[in-house]
């Protein structure tokens, strides 16, 4: 708990201090769980009927002759350790998490994960009950949403520690106060097992009100021997074609992995290297009223209210069922079609050294790297609307929108712009272990870790630039919104000419996002012999934030310069219609989709010229906002957990757990 750098005034130190003492308890049992919060769940009971009870006896019969033939043909004393591995050892560990978890707690495995094609850790976890995924434009998971409780509130560990997350903001630009983890940054090959912790306990680390997930990885120690994989798929997305040329990549990409572990000195000494690269190239099309819609009530006096009999304006409209005085309506700011392309590569490394001179201690020394770097480029086709006179058509009430929406205009502009977006996210953790079983009833453990996780630009220009483009020729614009693709009609002197073209307003962007963690935790159990235990441990986090952006916009929107300053062969004609081939409606005669895709760096390099000024085209060098947080926090807890062997098998934790907090914002 703890306040971020956004929620406080720049310029400004500010210093909180946060304690907070819990107290858990918890009971489970075979049949029925209940918690503290009154929460009760029963177990359904499987009653097999007259049938189900005939086809288990043929089954039983037809097996046990072999079963019973085996047992004769192998005595007691020739059967030595029996060790079970691949998928069924796989099965069995999920299967076991959830069996002795305490609280509600869920989980998949190595096996789980590979059986389907996630290209990412999101989209993985979304297999498990009760997570959900929110996943990029370009349709890859992204950040998990546990039960209902948004990313922000999620806790994402790995190997037990907190990791550091940062994200950009909208677009590439400006400051950001999200502590959602973002997990398209991770690949799901070097995954063993993810846990999904739904419930608080005293021993789990505070911050995931909706789940605190525990991401683990392969450990050399725990598969001794040689082991190495080495992987190669392919990812097929025709999406990627589906573009403008400029833009268009590589319908089929590669994804590269290898795995390899080795022990030594009779399984003392052990090495384990992973590494993973994805590549990716999409594409997607949006059509929206991106900038939203003005809200009124029927009687509103607004000046972009629809005119009403007795307005001095009201014989220019043309309105067909018009909204009532107490209906709710909205007339759009504007509408937009835009066609982006998108390339992403994946880095992920992990290298973990591990050594233990005894059967009772371990230590372990690993470092993960993951980086994600995202290019982005669009196109877009827009009209912009002044609330003026024209012809609509509405539906029934009591909350109206256009079925037709119109408005009458001469000369105005119809806006082509482009965007070029290049964001990097790195992660590093480096971090230390030391396990030490002291004798069978005493278990200690000392863990550290040091993790940044940056978000920065990737682009001389700055994380995000746009430039806006017009030609002034656009009269009475018309959108029909009456089926499920909206169709634009303009009416035009002509058709589009890059003739007619030129730069209007701009904004690059550079924005800058970075959070470390340095986290020293010291663990341990006491086993009392008559299956109780009492867990215990405490731990000190520093977490330091930060939040930068400045922006270089330019609001020439009558236009820079003429149209004779910019080169025609930087333009290309276009048609929007095919980028949306999926949608009925994308090839009426009634759409105006011709519009001109241009070479970005070319165009920014000429409107520079044009202004005079290289410096207004490229984001600032310097941060116009930088904010700072400053978060440390102490921990310890007390849990005891008892298990009861009778013929429903009880189980029961107990526990408090101590937090305090201070923060310092500037």
């Amino acid at each position: 708990m703890g306040l971020s750098a956004s929620d406080c005034l720049p310029d400004r130190e500010v210093h909180a201090s946060v304690k907070i003492v819990s107290a858990y308890i918890y009971f489970d049992s075979t049949l029925t769980h209940f918690s503290l919060w009154g929460h009760m769940n029963k177990t359904n009971v499987l009653r097999r009927t007259p049938v189900a009870q005939a086809i288990s006896l043929i089954l039983g019969t037809t097996f046990l002759a072999p079963a019973i033939a085996q047992e004769a043909a192998t005595s007691p004393e020739d059967v030595g350790e029996i060790v079970v591995t691949g998928i069924r050892a796989s099965l069995e560990s999920s299967m076991n998490l959830k069996r002795a978890g305490q609280g509600v707690v869920d989980g998949i495995v190595a096996e789980d994960i590979g059986k389907f094609p996630d290209t990412n850790l999101a989209e993985s976890l979304q297999r498990i009950s009760g997570v959900s995924i929110n996943r990029t434009a370009s349709g890859e998971g992204q950040q998990i949403t546990v039960r209902g409780v948004g990313p922000d509130f999620n806790l994402i560990l790995l190997n037990g520690r907190q990791m550091p997350a940062s994200n950009l903001g909208p677009g590439g630009g400006g400051t950001t106060n999200s502590r959602a983890y973002d997990l398209s940054n991770l690949a799901s090959d070097s995954v063993s097992a993810i846990e999904v912790y739904k419930t608080s306990r005293a021993e789990t680390p505070t911050g995931g009100i909706g789940a605190t997930v525990n991401i683990k990885t392969a450990r050399p120690l725990d598969h001794p021997g040689l082991v190495t994989t080495f992987g190669v798929k392919g990812v097929y997305d025709t999406s990627a074609s589906n573009l403008p040329d400029s833009y268009s990549g590589s319908d089929l990409t590669p994804e590269v992995s290898a795995i390899f572990s080795n022990t030594f000195a009779d399984d003392k000494f052990g090495i384990g290297l992973s590494a993973t690269y994805q590549e990716r190239d999409s594409g997607f099309s949006q059509a929206a009223v991106a900038n939203g819609w003005k809200t009124m009530r029927g009687d509103s006096t607004d000046g972009a209210h629809l005119a009403r009999p007795g307005d001095p304006t009201y014989p220019a409209y043309t309105i067909e069922n018009p909204p009532g005085a107490d209906d709710v309506y909205g007339r759009p700011q504007n509408f937009g079609l835009s066609v982006n392309g998108v390339q992403r590569k994946r880095t992920n490394a992990q290298l973990v050294m591990q050594f233990a001179p005894t059967e009772n201690f371990t230590t372990t020394l690993d470092y993960t790297y993951a980086e994600n770097k995202v290019q982005t480029n669009r196109s877009e086709l827009s009209v912009w609307f002044n609330w003026g006179p024209g012809t609509s058509s509405w539906t029934d009430g009591p909350v109206v929108g256009p079925i037709v929406y119109s408005e009458d205009m001469t000369g105005s502009d119809l806006s082509m712009g482009g965007m070029s977006l290049g964001t990097k996210n790195e992660n590093n953790s480096l971090g230390f272990n030391v396990e030490w079983a002291v004798n069978d009833a005493l278990t200690l453990a000392l863990d550290y870790h040091d993790s940044t996780a940056e978000s920065s630009p990737d682009s001389e220009f700055g994380s995000a630039g746009v430039l806006g483009v017009a030609n002034f020729v656009r009269g009475t614009t018309t959108i029909d919104f009456s089926s499920d693709f909206p169709i634009l009609n303009v009416a035009l002197p002509g058709s589009v000419d890059a003739a007619d073209a030129k730069v209007t307003g701009s904004v690059f962007q550079s924005s800058f996002n970075k959070s470390e963690i340095q986290q020293i935790q010291a663990s341990g159990r006491w086993e009392f012999g008559n299956d109780s235990g009492l867990d215990f441990g405490i731990s000190a986090t520093e977490v330091n934030n930060r939040t930068a952006a400045a922006v270089m916009q330019q609001n020439n929107w009558g236009g820079l310069g003429t149209e004779d300053d910019y080169s025609d062969d930087i333009w290309t004609n276009d048609n929007m219609g095919h980028y949306f081939d999926l949608m009925s409606g994308h090839n009426s005669s009634n759409f105006t989709d011709a519009f001109l895709v241009f070479d970005f760096n070319r165009l920014r390099a000429e409107a520079a010229a044009v202004s005079g000024d290289e410096a207004m085209f490229r984001a600032p060098d310097d941060y116009t906002s930088d904010l700072r947080s400053e978060e440390k926090s102490k921990s310890a807890y007390l849990q005891y957990t008892k298990t009861f062997e009778t013929k429903m098998p009880f189980h029961v934790a107990a526990g408090v757990r101590y937090e305090e907090t201070e923060v310092f914002s500037e």
